[in-house]
C-alpha cells in the first residue's frame, strides 16, 4: 500500500511538473536599422528598406531559414520564399544573422540563387 502511494504521488509530481522536461520555446525577433554600408558605385543596387538583423533567443545550428510574404501565405498553396537557406550537414550554432547573407554551414535552398529585396510597407514571416 505504501508503495503505490509512493508511486502515486511521484506520478502526480511528474505530471503537474511535466514543464520540467519540455522544449523551451523558441522566439524569433526582428531589428531594423539604417545600414553604415550603403552600396557605391556603378551597378551597386541601393535598397528601399535599412537592413533587417534577426535574433534568437539562445543559440541553435538551424536546419532551414525562409522568408516568405504574408500575402503569398494567404493566397497560394505553394508560397515562393523570397530568401531559402538549407543545411546539408553542421551549421554553425548562430544566435543572430542578417538578411540575405548565407550563414556558415547553410547554402541557397535553390543552387545560385540570391535572397530578393525586401519592399517597404510588405509583411513577411
Amino acid at each position: 500500500m505504501l508503495a503505490a502511494l509512493i508511486l502515486g504521488l511521484g506520478g502526480t509530481s511528474l505530471y503537474l511538473n511535466r514543464d520540467w522536461f519540455a522544449s523551451e520555446d523558441i522566439h524569433v525577433i526582428h531589428t531594423s536599422r539604417p545600414g553604415r554600408n550603403r552600396p557605391q558605385g556603378r551597378g551597386a543596387e541601393a535598397s528601399l528598406v535599412n537592413p533587417v538583423i534577426f535574433g534568437i533567443n539562445k543559440k541553435l545550428e538551424l536546419t532551414s531559414v525562409k522568408v516568405i510574404p504574408v500575402s503569398d501565405l494567404q493566397t497560394n498553396k505553394y508560397p515562393h520564399p523570397v530568401w531559402s537557406l538549407i543545411s546539408d550537414s553542421n551549421s554553425v550554432p548562430v544566435s543572430s544573422f542578417p538578411y540575405g547573407l548565407t550563414l556558415r554551414g547553410m547554402r541557397p535552398a535553390i543552387k545560385g540563387a540570391r535572397a530578393e529585396p525586401l519592399q517597404p510597407g510588405v509583411n513577411y514571416r
